[in-house]
């Protein structure tokens, strides 16, 4: 079994100012993993501008003082559900296209959590999907909360990766980026940053500025807690760039690729 992260970053415009999807993308993506044909599959991907222009408008997660403003993240939950349902709905409509037998399992449906951790969670709907053949899609989303003073959080797709790999003990762990992998610093901004190939720790990652960008689900500081978290735990993932045609597609098939390895 593989997990396969797809980043928000790379099948939507994450910095658009309204939901915007990267077609073309998506499109070639669906087409990698079709032709790689992985036996069993999981596919989780980020919420990107779809979920993050209204999660951050109301502040979902944050304390509840107020009715009114209870009232106000409640409409702000599910404008933000609606919005990544949309964003699921078409990430399900290209695999199809390729024949990739995906089925939507919105975490909203089945998870709970407590202070912004996941609670509980019936895996037994994805366990019998697997079962049938069938690919479960699931992506970054709003979910119950039992913590009285928050009562609604979001769920990042890195927390999901996580606690899923721990319950069903994949394989493999692949996210697909918008870069080749974790950098000592920018490569956006810095033409000389450095490609890690290995994380093992925080420490690794001191001089990472991309460390330092936080969005809703907490940005790259929060996926590599919920990576090495894992790794600590004897589970390794590997990052690669799945904007770069052709490297998701080899990943799967199992060749080793330009990217950096999460590992203890």
């Amino acid at each position: 079994m593989i997990i396969l992260k797809l980043g928000g970053s790379v099948i939507t415009r994450k910095e658009a100012t309204e939901p915007t999807l990267e077609p073309v993308n998506l499109d070639r993506i669906a087409r990698e993993i079709a032709r790689a044909k992985p036996d069993k599959l999981i596919i989780i991907h980020g919420a990107g501008s779809f979920g993050h222009l209204h999660a951050r408008k109301y502040e979902i997660g944050s304390p509840i003082h107020t009715k009114e403003e209870l009232q106000e993240k409640r409409m702000g939950f599910t404008l933000t559900q609606n919005s990544v349902k949309d964003l699921n709905h078409s990430v399900c409509h290209y695999l199809l296209e390729y024949g990739i037998p995906a089925v939507a399992v919105p975490p909203s449906s089945f998870i709970i959590t407590h202070n912004k951790r996941i609670k509980s969670a019936n895996l037994e709907i994805i366990e019998k999907y697997l079962e049938m053949g069938l690919v479960p899609v699931l992506h970054g989303d709003v979910v119950p909360d039992t913590q009285k003073s928050i009562q609604m959080a979001v769920v990042s797709g890195d927390q999901l990766v996580n606690y899923l790999s721990l319950q069903l003990k994949p394989e493999r762990i692949v996210l697909g980026s918008d870069v080749d992998g974790i950098y000592d610093r920018d490569p956006k901004k810095h033409t000389h940053a450095q490609l890690l190939e290995v994380v093992k720790s925080l420490e690794d990652l001191q001089f990472l500025e991309g460390a330092q960008t936080v969005d809703v689900t907490g940005g790259m500081a929060g996926k590599l807690k919920e990576l090495l978290d894992l790794a600590g735990k004897g589970i390794e993932s590997e990052l690669i760039n799945a904007g770069c045609e052709g490297l998701l597609e080899r990943t799967l098939k199992g060749e080793k690729v330009r990217g950096t390895l999460i590992s203890k």
